[in-house]
């Protein structure tokens, strides 16, 4: 039976992939461990934490002997690695924590693998989730390969361009099996209202403004977190190990152009007269080091696993924003910092 260990699982993208493995493969154990920063949120998984198949940690990857007691106490066999963190507003603000996370804190759970698995190396897995900001900026045309080569122009994709190669430097000095994803800006349910489409659905609601950095011409290819997850649970079961793969959602949206999509259907669902939204559109003065464009080429997953999107970016948009309307209780809990206790509610007495 496998045993999966699902690094920062009560994350954003976390919360979708341990949902995903606890109910599609009830003989699977999967042991969620989150350090619980304020991206970190339990709430996110209300729904399955009562599943027999599922466990929480509370640990900190910096934290050795906690990783080794997780390993053993748990049997892992596998480690699906989404813990970092992620926020280029904050990597440029304060770079070392960045360091000590999205590194430091790799190459301690590389070294958990490597110990624990020592027995046979061959029955593991190790998989690392990474970014496409690890390639750099595009011009106006082409797109991110496999083959591309790095060239990091943030603290953030800095940091995750480092535990990549020390993810590749493992298996190959090592002999550690490992699959390396490198996806597109992720959109969809149980966001940190920190990134541009929740902060804006949010200020939406609150009428508050709308902050466009620069032109509003940088242009990103968004990936709807559900498609991401089931590209996840593709390349865990069917990737080929020391491989890599690019998911990206063949939505390539500037930013401007996105946040007037985001104001119409706002504007639709509020019942506001058109153009509502559009008024609390602001322009900002430009973030350090931003990159013009990132594009996915996601020939290969589609081509070699069979995996592609199943909905479009305005089908996907209008199903967030149905879900942040919805659950108007977890965003006052997110904003007001009340998602917090939450841990201490179900956790306290256990």
């Amino acid at each position: 039976m496998k045993s999966i260990l699902i690094t920062g699982g009560a994350g954003f993208i976390g919360s979708h992939v341990v949902r995903l493995f606890v109910t599609k493969f009830p003989s699977y154990k999967i042991i969620n461990l989150d350090v619980l920063t304020y991206a970190g949120n339990l709430e996110n998984l209300s729904d399955i934490d009562k599943s027999p198949n599922y466990a929480f940690e509370k640990v900190n990857l910096l934290d050795v002997p906690e990783l080794d007691r997780v390993f053993l106490e748990h049997g892992i066999t596998d480690v699906i690695h989404l813990a970092a963190e992620s926020h280029v507003d904050r990597s440029i603000e304060a770079p070392l924590d960045f360091v000590y996370t999205n590194i430091v804190g790799t190459v301690n759970l590389l070294n958990a693998a490597k110990k624990h698995w020592k027995e046979d190396l061959s029955k593991h897995l190790l998989y690392h989730v990474s970014t496409d900001e690890v390639y750099g900026a595009l011009g106006a045309t082409g797109f991110f390969t496999e083959e591309t080569p790095y060239h990091p122009n943030s603290p953030y994709s800095a940091s995750k361009a480092s535990s990549d190669h020390f993810v590749r430097a493992y298996g190959e000095t090592y002999d550690l099996p490992f699959v390396i994803t490198n996806c597109s800006n992720n959109y969809g349910p149980y966001h940190f209202p920190e990134k541009l489409i929740p902060l804006f659905i949010n200020n939406i609601i609150e009428k508050k403004p709308l902050p466009v950095y620069g032109d509003g011409l940088y242009t990103r290819d968004w990936l709807f977190v559900k498609d991401h997850a089931r590209a996840i649970e593709v390349v865990f079961h069917k990737g080929k190990p020391g491989g890599t793969y690019n998911i990206g959602g063949f939505n390539e949206w500037r930013n401007i152009d996105l946040v007037k999509l985001l104001c119409k259907q706002m504007d639709e669902k509020l019942g506001n007269p058109a153009g509502t939204s559009d008024n609390l559109i602001t322009y900002v003065k430009d973030r350090p080091g931003h990159d013009r464009r990132y594009a996915i080429d996601a020939t290969k997953i589609n081509k070699e696993l069979g995996w592609e999107p199943s909905v479009t970016f305005e089908e996907g948009l209008s199903e967030t924003i149905d879900w942040y309307l919805n659950n108007k209780k977890w965003l006052n809990n997110i904003t007001s910092g009340d998602y917090q206790q939450y841990y201490n509610k179900m956790y306290h007495n256990r």
